[in-house]
């Protein structure tokens, strides 16, 4: 083929992928088909046909490339450019309203004057949430959610959902884009997929927010591809480029600009009378629409007003899900069975007969306690009401005890652990029983384990819970220390486990050696202490032996530390058990920097508190907050007078602008590195 002749096949090519792409984002994203389906199909053939022929000018945005990968023989970890936040919940008018009012609060404190807030609503979607990255306009990366700082990759499955845009619509595209939406199954597909399946023999699916997660996880996309999935995008992430935005609405209407599909219902409303009057018309109309949805989503509309609120937790401060009334169903209890939890915990768990509730099947029902258990006097055979809010996990609301048979008994706590036969005992006034067996027993070892290597304890990549198992399993791990002895050639032995990634695995357990101290004791699973409040122990204490030396007065100088938690960190280090293993751990070889005190013994960053933004280039964000509260300071994630100094990375975010506005000083990464060896200035 001669240049002019390939020239013409590539120009061909081109008009026939932008003239499909139009028709796709006409289709399935602004529901206004323009050609019959006849002519679509013969574009097609002809794009197919022409690149069967010409295989060497396929792009990987071209519509044919939506399915045809090989499977996948699992889904790689990938990190988000910038966190994807959880909400925080309002299951009532009055925690509306607490919300409106701390927004107003927390808005008027810095010298704004407020009135009635405008917000974004939208309706709150039953899907799965994505991370969508484009790069020069083109998708190169689809993730799940994950933890909000790690997914895993669905990129390949992302491509065959239509609504997806391979690449963005104009030509004023940001050089990177992260887009947030929500993957789901509309009721009309979900209904015509199951009926095929009956039809043909095959598998059902359950609901329609379990079948689009597990669609996106599937490791074959040609099974993805077969699903009836959808998408609404809601926000965005990192972003490198763009326009000048000032509300949240805009960023709906740029996104709308570039290709993506929004929520037709999102509206602005202003003040708390509007969102709840949106709420009830929304409920009204729940069933009417054409996919599921828990509840409604308000979100301050003003970007300025939202990084000044800032985040708490993994929680933003300037949106809340306004979820729906619980939904409730009558079943029957087959049988009360007792599970055992990370720390001993003994939970009383009502196996039901399945019963369709708040969109799900639900076979299981948490009764929380044994004082639960006696107060409501659950028995089996009773019939219940079984109640599912949102994403709680379901519960036994009430006993018809008008209908409960003759022959029903108490249920009463067993007296051994059923994992393991250790003695189960329950301290008086307490209403949680618990296995005494510690590490011997398989439930807590399992989920002991798990929880050591998770990623923000000693962060042990590739040892997820299967992993675990099969350690455990085999014999070879039967406490936190034992991971650091394993070698490469037992690993080979393991089923699935070759050369490679035994190497692999035994390189990440070295690498997690080297961690902060605040992250070690979050590891080792000491009952009441979160990663928030291990931080501030490490930071306060410093080492081991002064923690495990503290008394309940000393412990209770650290903030969050009252003296339930005391007692619980005094039992857990009381433990000989306990001491051994930690003393085995710290003779593995696992350490991390240790902050320089003062002249007076106090940490050098004592009573400073700090905003991180951007991106460092010789540690994380989440490295830099370790080293500085280790180093006695507070980090938050908003700006505020009270704030010491905003330290920025690379494309630092708004918080810098804040900064300055307000005369907080902004530091660079030399001086944050300054800072962390305790001669920089502040």
């Amino acid at each position: 083929m001669g240049e002019a002749d390939s020239q013409q096949v590539v120009l061909e090519l081109a008009e026939l992928r932008n003239l499909i792409e139009s028709h796709d984002h006409a289709y399935y994203v602004l529901d206004d088909p323009v050609v019959p389906d006849a002519e679509y199909d013969r574009l097609m053939r002809r794009l197919q046909d022409l690149e069967d022929a010409h295989p060497q000018f396929i792009t990987a945005d071209s519509p044919t490339q939506r399915v045809g990968v090989a499977p996948t023989g699992e889904l790689a970890d990938v990190r988000h450019g910038a966190p994807m936040l959880s909400l925080s919940n309002a299951l009532s008018e009055s925690e509306l309203l607490d919300f409106d009012r701390r927004v107003r609060e927390r808005l008027e404190s810095g010298g704004l004057e407020i009135g009635e807030i405008e917000y974004v609503a939208e309706p709150k979607l039953d899907g799965a949430a994505v991370n969508l990255r484009y790069e020069q306009g083109r998708l190169v990366l689809a993730a799940t959610r994950g933890d909000g700082q790690t997914g895993e990759d669905i990129t390949h499955n992302a491509r065959t959902i239509p609504a997806v845009p391979l690449r963005l619509r104009g030509e004023q595209w940001p050089e990177a884009l992260e887009v947030r939406g929500e993957v789901f199954m509309p009721r009309a597909g979900f209904d015509e997929y199951n009926r095929r399946a009956l039809e043909t023999g095959g598998k059902t699916l359950v609901n329609p927010r379990n079948a689009a997660a597990g669609s996106l996880r599937q490791l074959d996309p040609k099974l993805t591809a077969q699903r009836p999935l959808d998408v609404f995008f809601y926000g965005v992430g990192e972003i490198q480029g763009g326009p000048p935005i000032v509300t949240h609405g805009d960023t709906l209407e740029w996104l709308r600009e570039l290709g993506f599909k929004t929520c037709p219902q999102w509206q602005v409303v202003t003040g708390i009378g509007e969102c709840l009057n949106y709420h009830e018309r929304t409920g009204e109309k729940r069933n009417e629409l054409p996919y599921e949805i828990d509840g409604v989503v308000y979100k301050v509309n003003s970007l300025q007003d939202q990084a000044i609120l800032g985040t708490v937790s993994r929680a933003p401060r300037w949106a809340i899900a306004h979820k729906f009334p619980a939904q409730e169903e009558l079943t029957v209890v087959r049988t009360v069975e007792f599970q055992v939890g990370r720390t001993g915990a003994l939970t009383p768990l009502a196996r039901l007969e399945p019963v369709f509730v708040g969109g799900v099947t639900v076979s299981n029902a948490t009764l929380h306690n044994m004082d639960e258990l006696a107060r409501k006097d659950v028995r089996v055979g009773d019939t219940v009401i079984v109640r599912r809010a949102g994403d709680v996990i379901p519960e036994v609301v009430k006993v018809l005890h008008e209908r409960r048979p003759e022959e029903t008994r108490p249920v009463s706590l067993p007296e051994s652990c059923p994992e393991c036969g250790s003695e189960v005992v329950r301290p008086e006034g307490e209403a949680i029983a618990r296995c005494v067996g510690g590490l011997v027993c398989t439930a807590q070892l399992r989920e002991g384990i798990r929880h050591f290597a998770s990623r923000l304890a000693m962060d042990i990549e590739g040892l997820g819970i299967q992993r675990v198992e099969q350690l455990i399993e085999a014999g070879m791990v039967k406490s936190p220390a034992d991971l650091f002895d394993l070698r490469a050639e037992q690993l080979t032995e393991l089923e699935r486990m070759g050369p490679k990634s035994a190497d692999n695995l035994i390189s990440a357990i070295d690498r997690s050696k080297t961690t902060t101290f605040g992250r070690f004791l979050y590891a080792l699973g000491i009952r009441g202490v979160g990663e928030a409040t291990a931080a501030m122990l490490a930071a306060h204490f410093g080492s081991v032996d002064e923690l495990v030396d503290a008394d309940d007065e000393r412990l209770q100088e650290v903030d969050d530390v009252g003296p339930v938690v005391a007692a619980q960190i005094r039992a857990f280090f009381r433990e000989q058990h306990n001491r051994r293993i930690v003393e085995r751990l710290l003779a593995c070889g696992i350490d991390w920097p240790q902050p320089r005190d003062s002249a007076a013994g106090r940490k050098p960053l004592t009573g400073k508190t700090y905003v991180l933004t951007g991106k460092f280039e010789g540690m994380t964000r989440q490295q830099a907050k370790e080293r500085l509260v280790e180093s006695g300071a507070k980090v938050t994630g908003s700006v505020s007078k009270a704030t010491d100094a905003v330290i920025a990375g690379e494309r630092p975010g708004s918080k810098v602008t804040r900064a300055e506005k307000i005369g907080v000083p902004v530091l660079d990464e030399v001086s944050l590195r300054n800072l962390l060896r305790g001669s920089g200035e502040s």
